[in-house]
């Protein structure tokens, strides 16, 4: 310690040194050197009375005097303050609530002049900060100052499971809900729920289950997609008379990425040709095993239209939530998630909110997203009214100044002030993101960030023509040298590249690989905007060098490839010595006689030429 300090102390005086040199002949040079002096003793004392006694951080209470004469030295109380990056000396000198003259004198003294609407440096930030004694805490405009909350185990409870219901079109998921929800409410609400609201409550043996009514893989990681992991358990809806099915892949995909155990409802067993074992069986090349099997996936037959062993699946629910031994503290200032949000004609902006923690009451100051307000009424899924929500409790909220987005976090505050501030504060930041969007990992900078340590595992979600070449692709990359960085395939199909391999790869920082396939013009528009890297091959050799070049840091110039015109073939006209001829309608962009083409059906690359 005492050699850390004398070092210090010399780079201070290496600085007034430096300060001394840069000065122009008229400038004081002594008043430098002494002021520099006075910063390194002072620096010194702070340091040695920080050994003897440690003051507890927090809150600054009472701001600093606004007039400092002479030598006089502010005081500020330890702390840290959250400084976004680029700020002006006006700014840094209104955030540590010190004269800004203050901070533009030491900025001289260190040789590093500014104006008060100059931007500073982070190192001039840390470097002023530590000898004011305040940690500082410098962050870029994506970075959202996070909320932790640190609960006395003595004051959490346990709280109800939060399940969304996934699986493949026309396999039963609404219907199953139907009839979970009947089910569940049989005993108080005889009609079942009155009034959906995107989420549903139901009871069994006393204890609560919460619903997330927007079945589909898609909602589900597009709420991920925003860093919102609300779900606790998710049940996978198969058809026994159709087995697993290319969406049903995709969900036990997207769930997996997630890290929620998954409860498989064999459904349809009522109907003819079912074959609940075939389901099993088809399921356990996905890693989803039945624990009869010596897995650890529950798996429940059922029957959503005859309502058959719902009441079984219920509690193979709560089953599952004892192992999670789920608990909340519901004495807290409530925090929670944006489960869906609208423009009501005679209400105004309602959201849906899922609470997290802590109890929602009426009258709280509350923001979500860039939305604030109080809360001036909460509806349950039954339509009632009521004056407070816990923790699991699905509730619209009336009283927000705007619509927030599905996904966006809520927390109460004590102060309506600091809520509307904080929504300020998070609209100025998401109008900066719009310039300055978050870059995802590409081939060609993968090199560089598994240098700086940033990168572990790289993602991949695989797109193919044919299930040989995904196989193909698989089998290569389990022999290439993962040392340094492990090679995740988190998705693969058939088929082309569409939005919902773009939702996933943005959710789970992946690259997307193609063969033979294009992406949906809608796919190719989000993937755009959302900044993920997409990789289209014609050769699974290509592909293969170019992930181990960019894994070594050796990737070369690629020729980048522009669409100009998408094309749509309306008729055929068989022309004797000429062959076909496509009658084709321009509906994107421009074609002249000399471009290449690709012909595509399905998503599925036919010809090229």
């Amino acid at each position: 310690a005492a050699k850390a300090e004398a070092a210090e102390a010399d780079r201070y005086r290496q600085m007034a040194k430096d300060a001394e040199a840069a000065q122009p002949p008229a400038a004081p040079a002594t008043n430098l050197i002494a002021d520099a002096a006075k910063m390194v003793q002072s620096h010194q004392d702070r340091k040695s009375k920080k050994k003897k006694s440690k003051k507890p951080s927090g809150r600054r209470e009472a701001p600093v005097h606004p007039h400092i004469t002479g030598d006089e030295k502010p005081q500020v109380e330890t702390t840290v303050v959250t400084i976004p990056i680029n700020s002006t000396v006006a700014q840094f000198a209104e955030a540590l609530e010190v004269p800004a003259g203050e901070v533009v004198k030491r900025l001289l003294m260190l040789g590093d002049p500014h104006t008060v609407n100059q931007p500073m440096s982070p190192d001039a930030m840390d470097i002023l900060a530590e000898d004011l004694g305040v940690e500082v805490q410098v962050v870029t405009p994506e970075e959202e100052p996070g909320f932790t909350f640190v609960d006395d185990p003595d004051d959490l409870r346990p709280r109800p499971p939060v399940v969304t219901v996934m699986g493949h079109v026309d396999h039963g998921k609404t219907s199953l809900l139907d009839a979970i929800r009947e089910t569940g409410v049989a005993d108080t609400e005889a009609g079942g729920i009155t009034q959906h609201i995107g989420a549903s409550i139901v009871e069994k043996n006393g204890r609560q289950i919460t619903f997330i009514d927007t079945p589909g893989h898609e909602a589900f990681t597009a709420m991920r997609a925003r860093g919102a992991n609300i779900t606790d358990i998710v049940i996978l809806v198969v058809a026994a008379d159709d087995g697993v099915m290319p969406q049903t892949v995709e969900a036990i995909h997207h769930a997996k990425a997630a890290g929620v155990p998954i409860i498989v409802a064999v459904n349809k067993i009522d109907k003819d040709g079912a074959n609940p074992e075939q389901v099993k069986q088809m399921l356990t090349e996905h890693e989803i095993v039945p624990e009869e099997w010596g897995g650890t996936n529950i798996f429940v037959n059922v029957s959503a239209k005859k309502r058959v062993a719902i009441d079984d699946l219920l509690e193979m629910v709560l089953l599952q939530a004892d192992m999670l031994e789920l608990q909340a503290n519901p004495g807290a200032h409530a925090s929670g998630v944006v489960i869906e949000a609208k423009l009501d004609k005679g209400r105004g902006p309602v959201a849906t909110v899922l609470v997290q923690r802590g109890t929602l009451r009426v009258g709280d100051a509350l923001v979500a997203g860039t939305s604030h307000g109080r809360v001036r009424a909460l509806v349950n899924p039954l339509g009632e009214t009521v004056a407070q929500a816990v923790p699991a409790d699905p509730v619209e909220v009336l009283g927000l100044s705007s619509v927030p987005s599905a996904g966006d976090e809520f927390r109460v505050f004590a102060d309506e002030r600091d809520a509307r501030d904080l929504a300020e504060d998070r609209a100025l930041r998401q109008r900066l993101l719009e310039h300055e969007q978050k870059s995802r990992v590409t081939l060609d900078d993968l090199f560089a960030r598994i240098q700086e340590g940033e990168i572990r595992d790289l993602n991949l979600v695989v797109k193919a023509d044919v299930q040989g070449s995904i196989e193909a692709l698989r089998d290569a990359l389990d022999k290439m040298d993962q040392s340094e960085v492990h090679i995740n395939i988190i998705h693969s199909g058939v088929g082309g590249i569409t939005e919902t391999d773009v939702m996933l790869a943005a959710a789970s920082d992946a690259i997307i690989i193609g063969f033979n396939v294009r992406p949906l013009p809608v796919a190719r528009a989000l993937a755009d905007k959302e900044k993920v890297d997409m990789r289209l091959y014609r050769v699974i050799y290509q592909a293969i060098e170019e992930i181990n070049a960019a894994r070594v840091g050796m990737l070369a110039p690629t020729i980048e490839e522009r669409d100009t015109a998408h094309i749509e073939v309306r008729d055929l006209f068989k022309v004797p010595k000429a062959g076909v001829i496509a009658g084709c309608f321009v509906q994107e962009g421009e074609i002249s006689r000399d471009d290449q083409v690709r012909i595509v059906r399905d998503g599925t690359v036919i010809h090229d030429g």
